[in-house]
């Protein structure tokens, strides 16, 4: 045998191995494809199997003693596929949803523009009596089915604008997050908006088998490409139910706020915001009608005004800030005194005050409320560097250090910074370092172009409670296997020594006493602190205002309370404060008589008479 043709065989024998190894390879392809993955088998089963999606509870919500604030309650909704729906009882189905032929045609119309294999929602939130006649004629309703989903349910008509409300996505959320499809449900506003990937938990799937009548048969191969939904997560609210829900009875036909906080945490033990309404409003089928209801309403019960007025200045509340700034800048301390003349005077210019004694202190000053003392102090804040607009700089950013001005960064997605303004805005109104302190001097008493929210005004007090720290203000404690953000547990310092609260405490301890501006709303058995404020209202009744915190010394609550067109902070805020500190330290209210008057007025009445 020649070299040649031995070499020619080895050849031929290389091909056939190779011919050899690439059939083994496709028959055991072939094999694992037929046999042991059902992946294929699966894709060619699709028109019977259907795909279910589990939706996950959302997770609940309790306050800080564990009371549920909000649950969840089984829903369904009528799902679609329009390819398969074409041998349905149209007549049957529109009897058993009561709507109509040409309702019957446009819902199906909107169900084939979103896809005509893959299922949507027909009708959605039936109820059970609904759900329960639609299961027994399901066989003669081709391409239909029920998913079974959760609503949110209140317990109590309570602290509406803390949970916020759940709705249904739009086009835009799904666009810009993968997780969401149409028909979901996101949280809105509230807390629901704030934890929504906390409370929304993890959607599972379940694999069915139908038959040609549309019978459900069982789970596709035993479940075996089922996924699980996953629960939302709890969530403990720092609010205190009982004082929230007696907050927002002492508040009722009033407008205003109130934003309760405990000083050595930042949890927030109340948020109050009225007129409100019922969460429960905007859940289910009847939200839209019923949001359209409340946006339309002149109270603007939507409005969250804790967190979102602010425009309101602070008024005399604003003093104690002027107070302790005074001492850090050096041009005032507790020793010293000035007289009042029914008001503060500079040539031409005078700004009015209330009769009292005098001279004053600073303790006294508190007390009495003296506009003549703070106008002297304030214009020497401004005026201490020979330049107007270098202390006011100066000034500011200690306002600022008190959270004033700022965003807190809170849990709830509404929050405003209120108003300091910068230097530059006088340098546009009155020319670049051309305004003097007088031109400003309606800030010694929290007027002019200062604005506040209530939240701002209770971390304020909060802050001097706890004499010169505060930690930002928030509203949940714990979120059930996560941590909280950790700015919530960080203390933030103001720019005032610690020394100079002393005496600013001690005069709004004698607030309360005789003599004092709150007196009427002191409490003998509890060592409260507390600061009156009128907020002037070029449109009507000026708004009352009231600050407090208790007891003196390891304060457990700080407070502020505003409450529109209720003329001067000793009149309505004042009262309000008094009975929510009591409510909260010793759980009983031992003054019946000074409740009801407060629970009998009707501000609203008045306003609109």
């Amino acid at each position: 045998m020649s070299y040649g043709n031995t070499r020619y065989r080895e050849r031929m024998y290389v091909l056939i191995a190779i011919a050899v190894f690439i059939a083994v390879v496709f028959l055991v392809r072939l094999f694992y494809i037929q046999v042991l993955d059902d992946s294929y088998r699966l894709s060619a089963d699709n028109n019977v199997l259907r795909y279910v999606t589990q939706f996950p509870a959302r997770g609940l919500i309790k306050d800080r003693n564990g009371y549920l604030l909000v649950y969840n309650e089984a829903a369904y909704d009528l799902m679609v596929i329009p390819r398969q729906a074409k041998q349905t009882d149209t007549a049957a189905i529109c009897d058993i949803l009561g709507i109509s032929k040409a309702d019957f045609v446009l819902k199906m119309n909107k169900a084939k523009a979103h896809s005509t294999r893959k299922a949507s929602i027909f009708e959605k939130q039936l109820s059970v009596e609904t759900y329960a006649e639609l299961q027994e004629k399901m066989h003669r309703f081709d391409g239909f089915f029920v998913q079974v989903r959760t609503l949110r349910k209140y317990p109590r008509p309570i602290a509406a604008h803390i949970m916020g409300y759940v709705g249904e996505v739009n086009q835009t959320v799904i666009d810009r997050n993968p997780y969401y499809r149409s028909g979901d449900y996101i949280g809105i506003a509230g807390l629901e908006k704030s934890y929504e990937t906390s409370l929304r938990g993890v959607k599972g799937v379940k694999v069915m088998m139908v038959d040609v009548h549309n019978r459900t048969k069982g789970s596709y191969r035993e479940g075996r490409y089922d996924t699980l939904a996953v629960a939302g997560r709890g969530i403990e609210c720092t609010i205190d139910a009982k004082l929230q829900e007696y907050g927002e009875l002492l508040m009722q036909n009033k407008a205003g706020a109130i934003v309760a906080l405990e000083p050595s945490t930042g949890e927030i033990l109340a948020l109050i915001s009225t007129p409100t309404f019922d969460p429960n409003l905007l859940v289910g089928r009847v939200r839209s009608a019923n949001y359209v209801m409340l946006n339309q309403d002149t109270l603007k019960p939507l409005f969250n005004r804790a967190l979102m007025s602010e425009t309101n200045p602070p008024g005399s509340t604003f003093k104690v800030l002027n107070a302790l700034i005074g001492q850090q800048v050096g041009v005032t301390n507790e020793q010293t005194t000035i007289g009042c003349r029914g008001g503060y005077i500079s040539g031409n210019f005078r700004m009015g005050c209330h009769p009292h004694s005098g001279p004053l202190n600073l303790r006294q000053s508190i007390q009495q409320s003296c506009n003549a003392y703070y106008g002297t102090v304030f214009r020497s804040i401004i005026d201490h560097t020979g330049k107007p607009w270098e202390g006011y700089e100066i000034w500011r950013n200690h306002v600022l250090s008190f959270g004033l001005g700022t965003l807190f960064n809170t849990d709830l997605p509404t929050e405003k910074k209120g108003i300091v303004p910068p230097k530059s805005y006088f340098d546009r109104y009155h020319g670049e370092n051309k305004w003097k302190s007088l031109t400003i001097i309606s800030m010694a008493i929290g007027q002019g172009d200062l604005g506040v929210t209530p939240l701002q005004l209770a971390n304020m007090t909060a802050t001097i409670a706890n004499r010169g720290w505060y930690i930002p203000p928030h509203l949940v404690r714990k979120i059930e296997g996560d941590t909280l953000p950790g700015h919530f547990t960080q203390k933030q310092y103001t720019t005032v020594d610690r020394p100079y609260f002393d005496p600013v405490v001690d005069g709004m301890e004698m607030v309360f006493q005789q003599g004092g501006t709150g007196y009427r709303s002191r409490l003998d058995t509890l060592a409260m602190c507390g600061k009156t404020g009128t907020a002037q209202n070029p449109h009507g009744e000026d708004h009352s205002i009231f600050i407090c915190f208790a007891p003196k010394d390891d304060p457990k609550i700080a407070l502020a309370v505003f409450v529109e067109n209720g003329g001067g902070g000793s009149k309505y805020a004042a009262p309000i404060a008094s009975l929510m500190v009591e409510q909260y330290l010793r759980d009983t209210i031992s003054r019946p008589a000074f409740e009801k008057v407060i629970l009998d007025t009707d501000l609203l009445k008045l306003t609109k008479e």
